[in-house]
């Protein structure tokens, strides 16, 4: 079964409240932060020009036509027009290319001090690293403020001058000290350190308003790019248009209302996002929904984060969307503890979003301790509110069938922001052995097999989840003699792997950031050098390891050495090592590092040390290399096993001759005799498995290691 995923509510193509003005000649829209104008690439959805055409088509035109005159930065909201019909674009061109349209702004800064409340910026700006802008102070210009005041006393000869420059505006550009700039701006309001300004661009350049501010200390709040000082968004909005109707020749104006996020900032006042009840709670959550509209409108996706904690607005809390149930997660303290978010208010203003049911699971703040991730008090088996899901049922993600239980402790059968690895790990996995470690319920397997992978092993200690990744795989018509699924510990699986030859195209390594099983503990923290190490040893020439952790401990800058260390340690030559984004619906935290740290490493050939002997984990003696171009004993056996692909072998790197690929996994061959010995078997791992395989932690939270 595979519910629908809703969409009528809550990923409309157009709410209703940002039409600030229709006619037959122009529409005027409220643009939300965060949404792009046009996105350049065809097969994006999530612009507000394509939203705009759909939403214009659903209501009964057919051409839906939209004459492009304006843009804002993703980032910026407020004021944004288009002409409905092309007759009206001559006039609107001719007054925006004129600059005879006025547009006024606001934005939020910091440090105005003893600034003048008036003045004017003017700047040349030139292209910098990362596509940003630098203004560089016109050559033989006075100092900024003095010069600001001295041009509004004399606004009118400013005005007249600033024209003939514009006129000559195609000569100056194309010199090399870059394209004038100019700004006027406004103190609107002031209080203690923070500011609100008033900006009336007389020139329409690239980020003009954000790089003006910043070159003379006042950076916008909320952009880091420019450094400005954290903040929940980019405090830049687009407050109001003037100009002359193309058709009338009437003055109009379209003003949009400051956001209630700037008077939030300059208050400087912790807000408490729970205080304003269930309604604004609600409110908040609908709109972390409207930034996944990409994603659930895609069509081919019906499961995804709406809410990701502090990312979104509403720290301690995340909402995960399954079709047509959702589920909620409350991290940190316990319910009525400081600091919790209140429980019953969350759960009612999940559940006006329109889902059939609300699941609860609840997350402490050292979850990696729970014993038993499903009682009650932690996930309770049915809907919290509504209607509950059926038992198992499958969603979808780029297309590709999971199956997922929402009431089965806290895990649900799929890590919701490994959407964007597994379709990477898709896209890489053409015709490659693939080795997926710590499996859960193989979601990375299923993918590389959607992909083409011609083998894959799945490892997994827990008995469990190997059996459902194998119906997950089932489901997509894997075939199981080329993709096996093997309940092991990872650590002596790979051990043995390497020490047999066993070698890999693609090896994704997304470990818990706790284990426990009845012979083993992992923590992320201190062993996952040694792991990517082990990793790293069965990794072919030219091959590529996804490395992930969701351990809050671990900063990226840490988990990239651990890497460069692994790969060193393994005699592995790094050709390159590539940080992967988050998917959108787990925005961090302002100012907070991403939870999850995912790094795509491209080896190349061995290094000079790849063919040394590598120490015995058992007794520290040298162990036979990696590389010396042995068959695989076959777990029955000990005959080397074929290779699932007609007797195509692995080349040794050490001595060129192929290393047959042993796909029996029933058992490991011992390192010290050679004989099949079976794989450790936990047969349940403890809840700090459950810890990490639940939801991601929003930020501001202390507990580690949750998914």
């Amino acid at each position: 079964m595979t519910p629908r995923l809703s969409l009528s509510e809550l990923f409309p193509d157009i709410h209703p409240e940002w039409i600030l003005a229709e006619d037959g000649d122009l529409i005027v829209v409220d643009k939300p932060a965060g949404l792009s104008t046009h996105a350049p690439e065809a097969e994006r959805i999530d612009d507000m020009v394509t939203r705009l055409r759909a939403f214009l088509r659903d209501r009964g035109d057919a051409e839906a036509y939209l004459g492009i005159h304006q843009r804002l930065d993703r980032d910026t909201s407020g004021v944004l027009l288009f002409t409905r019909r092309r007759e009206a674009n001559a006039a609107i061109a001719r007054q925006f290319e004129g600059r005879t349209v006025q547009k006024t702004y606001v934005a939020a800064v910091f440090g105005f001090g003893d600034r003048p409340p008036r003045g004017t910026l003017r700047h040349r700006l030139v292209p910098a690293p990362g596509g940003a802008m630098r203004a560089l102070a016109e050559t033989g210009g006075a100092r900024e403020d003095r010069a600001a005041r001295r041009e509004d006393r004399a606004a009118g000869r400013e005005d007249r001058t600033a024209k003939r420059e514009d006129r000559a505006a195609g000569r100056e550009d194309r010199a090399a000290s870059g394209v004038l700039a100019i700004t006027r701006y406004r103190l609107l309001e002031r209080r203690g350190d923070r500011a609100l300004l008033e900006l009336q661009p007389e020139t329409g350049r690239t980020h003009q308003l954000r790089v003006q501010l910043a070159a003379i200390g006042l950076p916008i709040a909320g952009d880091p790019l420019y450094g400005g000082p954290e903040a929940p968004r980019l405090l830049l909005h687009a407050a109001e248009l003037r100009l002359d109707h193309p058709v009338t020749g009437a003055a109009v104006s379209f003003r949009s209302q400051v956001p209630a996020a700037f008077e939030a900032w300059l208050a400087a006042a912790p807000a408490d996002p729970y205080a304003g009840g269930v309604a604004a709670v609600e409110r908040a959550m609908r709109e972390a929904a409207e930034r996944r509209y990409g994603i659930a409108r895609a069509g081919d996706t019906t499961a995804l984060r709406l809410v990701h904690g502090a990312g979104d607005g509403l720290p301690s809390v995340s909402v995960d969307l399954y079709g047509e149930h959702l589920v909620v997660s409350l991290f940190g303290a316990g319910e009525g503890e400081p600091g919790a978010p209140p429980r019953d208010l969350v759960l009612d203003a999940a559940h006006r979003l329109g889902a059939k049911g609300v699941y609860l699971k609840a997350r402490p703040k050292h979850a990696s301790v729970i014993v038993d991730a499903r009682r009650e008090e932690f996930a309770p088996r049915h809907a919290s509110r509504g209607e509950d899901a059926p038992e198992e049922f499958t969603v979808l993600e780029h297309g590709l069938p999971f199956k997922v239980r929402l009431g089965d402790g806290l895990s649900t059968g799929i890590f919701l922001d490994q959407r964007e690895n597994r379709r990477r790990v898709r896209e890489l996995a053409r015709g490659a052995r693939v080795l997926n470690l710590f499996a859960y319920t193989g979601a990375f397997t299923v993918a590389a097999v959607a992909g083409g992978a011609r083998e894959s092993v799945t490892v997994d200690v827990s008995r469990g989840v190997v059996a459902w990744a194998r119906d997950n795989l089932a489901a997509i018509g894997a075939d199981p003699a080329a993709h096996v699924v093997v309940e092991a510990d990872v650590f002596p699986w790979l051990k043995a792997a390497a020490q047999s030859g066993r070698r890999f195209d693609l090896v994704v390594l997304d470990p818990p950031s706790f284990a426990t099983t009845k012979k083993s503990r992992f923590s992320a923290a201190s062993d996952f050098g040694a792991l990517a190490a082990l990793a790293f040893r069965v990794l072919a020439p030219g091959g590529r390891l996804l490395a992930c952790t969701n351990h809050r401990g671990i900063a990226r800058a840490r988990f990239r050495r651990h890497l460069h260390e692994a790969a060193r340690e393994a005699g592995c030559d790094v050709v390159q090592m590539k940080d992967l984004p988050d998917p959108v619906d787990f925005p961090s935290e302002p100012g907070a590092e991403s939870h999850l740290k995912s790094v795509l490493a491209s080896v190349g050939a061995p290094s000079a040390n790849a063919g040394k002997a590598a120490p015995s984990a058992k007794a520290g003696k040298a162990a036979p290399s990696a590389n010396a171009g042995k068959a695989a004993p076959s777990a029955k056996a000990g005959k080397a096993a074929p290779s699932a692909n007609a007797g195509k072998a692995a080349p040794s790197a050490k001595a060129g001759k192929a290393a047959p690929f042993a796909r029996a996994e029933k058992a490991a061959p011992s390192a010290k005799t050679g004989k099949p010995v079976p794989f450790a078997r936990a047969a349940k791992a403890t809840a700090a498995r459950g810890a990490r395989r639940g939801p991601a932690a929003p930020a501001r939270t202390t507990r580690r290691g949750a998914r």
